[in-house]
C-alpha cells in the first residue's frame, strides 16, 4: 500500500481519526458494552451490513414469490397460446411439462399480470378466436410490452438494488427477466433468453435497443406471418440452436457475429440477432472514441532506490537536499524590451543549467527558427515562440544526454509517491516525480510541448531538467563519464560543478574541457586516464581559468557549430553569442564583429552589444592593459581566451567589473 499509494498530510493515520471519519463512534461504544466485543472496526461493521442483509431478505421475502408467481404465469400464457395453433416435440419435453404443472397448481390465484394479458387479447379485431390459440404479431408485441410494464411496475419498488443480482443468480430467467435486464443495464447485447418461447417481434424489439432506440416509442410494424416462428422451431428439430436458446454450430455462431445488422429490422431473423453479455460494464467507459489510438508512453512513478541514487550523483549523499535557490528556479523569461529571449535568474547556484538552457533557445531562436526579419525583431520574440523555443532547447539537450537514443522526462506530480525509510532525507522534490521514458525525438518533443509549463512556470523546472538529464544519461553511465565516480552534479554552495555543465552542453558528464581524452603517468606503469570532450558541440565554452592557465578549454568547446558560447566567470555562467552563423564559419570576417552578451542574474533592462576588434588593434590593446591595470572587464579575459589581443568596445554600456 505506502508503495501504490503513498501517505499523504490528508491521511488517516490513528483508528480514532478512522471512527469519527465513518461515524462509528456509537456502533464504537456499542461495541464495548457487550460481554465479549470486537477488537476491530472491521468486524463490527461486517456483524451491522449482516444483520441489515437478514431484515432485508425478510423484507422483500414476499416481494419475491409475487414476482416468481408473476413470471411462471406468463410463462404459462405463452405456451399455451402456442399450444392452440401448433404442435412439435418441443412442448413434450419434460422442461414444458413441468411448468404446465405448475401452472395448474397455482392457476386458480390470478395475478393482475394474467389480467392485463387477457384483455389485450379482447380488444384485438381478432379477439372471436380463443385465448389459447396463437395470437398474430402485433398482438405478440402488445403482450410483450404489457407484460415488461407489469413486472417493471413491481420491481421499481423496492428492489432495484437487487434486481441485477438475481438475474445473474438465475432467480430470474425468461422473457421477462431479459427484458428487464435489458432496460434496466441498457446495454447493446444480451445472453439468449432461457425460455421456452421467442418471438419474432421479441428480438425486433432487442435489436431496437441495440440501436439505441427507446422501446415505449416503437410503432408497431406490420402484422408478420408465422414462418418466422416455424423457423425457430424447425432450428431446433435440425439441432442448430439448443431448448435453451443458444446455437451448437460453431460454423454458424461465426458467420452470425460476423453479420452487420440491415438497415431494416422488419426483416430481421432470429438467428440473425447475436446475443452476448459483458460483465464489466465500467471498463467500456475507458475504451477510446478516437478513430486514432493514443501513442503509449513508459512512465515510471520515482521509488527510494533511484531517488537514492539520484542524490548520490547529485550530492554524493542522501541525507543532501536541493537548497532553496534551486526549489524556486524555474525557466521564466524576461519581460524587458529587447531581452525577452532571456532566462531570468533568481538568485545564486543554478546558474550552469541556466545558461546551458539559454544558449540552446537562442540556438533555436535564431538559427532554427526561419526568418527575414531584422536582429530586433528576431530578438523581440512573442511568448509562443519562446516557449516553443525553450521545448526544443530542453528536446535537444536531453535526446543528446540520452546519447540520441533515448530520453526521460521528469514530471511533477504535486503528491508523494513513496514514504522514505532508512537513511534518506526527504525534500518533496523527488518523492513526487514520475518520469516518462521515450525512444523517438519526436516523441520526446511532443512530451515536453506537453509538460513545457511545469519547466517554465513551475517551481521545479531547474530540477526537473537536471533529474531528467540525469535519467536520461544514467547514473551508471555518468559515473564512468566522472574522472573520479565519486564526483559530483552540484558542488559547495548549490554551485553547479563542470560535470552538470558538460552534461547539458555535450552529452556527457565528463570533468575536462579538453579535447578528446589525456593519459597521465602515474608511475610504476601505471596511467590515470583523463576524459574530455570527444567532438565539437553545438554550443560552445569560454572561461575565465583559462585566462589564469587552470585549464585548457580545447577547440570542440572553444570553436563550437555556432556562434553561442557559455561563459565561466568568476564562479559564475552567462551566455554570450554572436546573431551571424558566419562567425562559426567564415574566419575572414572575425576582423571585427558584434557580440551580445546576457546574464540571467544581473537583472539586465536592456540589451549590451559588445564590438570585438582583432589582431588590427594589437598595440591599442597594450596600452590600454597598461592604463587600467587589473580593472579589464573578466569578460573580456575570457573573450581573448578565443580571440587574442582583442579589444573590446562596451558601447556606451557601462562594462561589468
Amino acid at each position: 500500500m505506502d508503495e501504490e499509494l503513498p501517505r499523504t498530510n490528508s491521511s488517516v493515520n490513528n483508528r480514532s481519526d478512522l471512527r469519527r471519519i465513518l461515524h462509528l463512534e456509537g456502533l464504537y461504544k456499542q461495541n464495548k458494552a457487550e460481554e465479549h466485543p470486537f477488537k476491530s472496526m472491521l468486524e463490527m461493521i461486517v456483524k451491522v451490513r449482516m444483520s441489515e442483509g437478514d431484515k432485508t431478505k425478510i423484507r422483500h421475502h414476499g416481494e419475491k414469490e409475487a414476482q416468481s408467481m408473476e413470471q411462471t404465469m406468463s410463462i404459462d400464457m405463452s405456451v399455451k397460446s402456442e399450444l392452440g395453433c401448433m404442435e412439435s416435440p418441443l412442448y413434450d419435453s419434460p422442461r414444458f411439462s413441468e411448468i404446465n404443472s405448475v401452472s395448474e397448481l397455482i392457476k386458480p390465484s390470478q395475478t393482475p399480470s394474467e389480467k392485463t394479458l387477457k384483455k389485450s387479447f379482447a380488444v384485438h379485431p381478432e379477439s372471436e378466436r380463443s385465448e389459447h390459440c396463437l395470437p398474430s404479431s402485433h398482438d405478440l408485441i402488445t403482450v410483450s410490452k404489457e407484460g415488461f410494464l407489469s413486472e417493471k411496475n413491481i420491481l421499481d419498488t423496492d428492489s432495484k438494488k437487487n434486481r441485477s443480482s438475481r438475474i445473474r443468480r438465475g432467480i430470474m430467467t425468461g422473457p421477462i427477466a431479459s427484458s428487464l435486464q435489458e432496460s434496466s443495464r441498457r446495454r447493446p447485447a444480451r445472453k439468449a433468453p432461457s425460455s421456452l418461447t421467442a418471438t419474432t417481434e421479441d428480438c425486433r424489439e432487442s435489436a431496437n435497443w441495440t440501436n439505441g432506440l427507446n422501446t415505449t416509442n416503437t410503432k408497431s410494424n406490420p402484422p408478420a406471418s408465422l414462418e418466422g416462428e416455424s423457423s425457430v422451431l424447425s432450428n431446433l428439430n435440425k439441432g442448430i440452436i439448443d431448448h435453451n436458446g443458444h446455437e451448437k454450430m460453431p460454423e454458424v455462431k461465426h458467420r452470425l457475429k460476423n453479420s452487420a445488422p440491415g438497415p431494416k429490422l422488419d426483416g430481421l431473423h432470429v438467428l440473425e440477432m447475436v446475443l452476448d453479455d459483458i460483465e464489466n460494464e465500467e471498463s467500456l467507459c475507458n475504451v477510446p472514441r478516437t478513430s486514432m489510438p493514443e501513442r503509449s508512453l513508459d512512465m515510471t512513478p520515482m521509488d527510494q532506490m533511484t531517488a537514492t541514487a539520484l542524490k548520490e550523483i547529485i550530492f554524493g549523499s542522501p541525507m543532501a537536499c536541493f537548497t532553496e535557490e534551486w526549489k524556486q528556479q524555474n525557466f521564466t523569461f524576461s519581460d524587458a524590451p529587447g531581452l525577452k529571449y532571456g532566462i531570468v535568474q533568481n538568485k545564486g547556484g543554478p546558474c550552469g543549467v541556466l545558461a546551458a538552457v539559454q544558449a540552446f533557445v537562442l540556438l533555436n531562436l535564431l538559427f532554427e527558427e526561419s526568418s527575414s526579419d531584422s536582429l530586433d525583431e528576431r530578438l523581440e520574440v512573442s511568448n509562443v515562440l519562446r516557449t516553443k523555443c525553450l521545448s526544443r532547447a530542453l528536446a535537444d539537450i536531453l535526446w543528446r544526454a540520452g546519447n540520441m537514443k533515448r530520453a526521460a522526462v521528469a514530471i511533477n506530480t504535486g503528491r508523494s509517491l513513496f514514504i522514505p525509510i532508512g537513511r534518506y532525507k526527504t525534500d518533496g522534490i523527488l518523492e513526487m516525480i514520475t518520469y516518462v521514458t521515450v525512444e523517438t525525438l519526436d516523441d520526446l518533443t511532443l512530451v515536453l510541448e506537453k509538460h513545457v509549463r511545469q519547466f517554465e512556470s513551475g517551481p521545479f523546472g531547474c530540477i526537473l531538467l537536471t533529474i531528467s538529464a540525469i535519467l536520461s544519461r544514467t547514473t551508471a553511465i555518468i559515473q564512468s563519464d566522472m574522472d573520479v565516480p565519486n564526483s559530483t552534479l552540484i558542488g559547495a554552495h548549490g554551485y553547479c560543478t563542470q560535470e552538470l555543465v558538460n552534461l547539458l552542453l555535450c552529452g556527457r558528464a565528463v570533468s575536462n574541457v579538453f579535447d578528446d581524452e589525456m593519459k597521465l603517468d602515474s608511475g610504476n606503469g601505471n596511467f590515470t586516464l583523463l576524459k574530455g570532450i570527444k567532438s565539437r558541440c553545438n554550443i560552445g565554452l569560454l572561461s575565465l581559468f583559462e585566462h589564469y592557465n587552470i585549464c585548457k578549454v580545447g577547440s570542440h568547446l572553444k570553436t563550437p557549430k555556432f556562434p553561442i558560447w557559455v561563459v565561466c566567470s568568476e564562479s559564475h555562467f552567462s551566455v554570450l553569442f554572436c546573431p551571424s552563423e558566419d562567425l562559426a564559419t567564415n574566419h575572414s570576417k572575425e576582423e571585427e564583429f558584434d557580440l551580445y552578451y546576457y546574464d540571467g542574474l544581473a537583472n539586465q533592462q536592456e540589451p549590451i552589444r559588445l564590438t570585438v576588434y582583432s589582431e588590427s588593434c594589437a598595440a591599442e590593446s597594450a596600452q590600454r592593459d597598461n592604463a587600467d591595470g587589473d580593472l579589464i572587464p573578466p569578460l573580456e579575459l575570457c573573450i581573448r581566451t578565443k580571440w587574442r589581443n582583442a579589444v573590446v568596445s562596451w558601447n556606451d554600456t557601462d562594462p561589468i567589473l
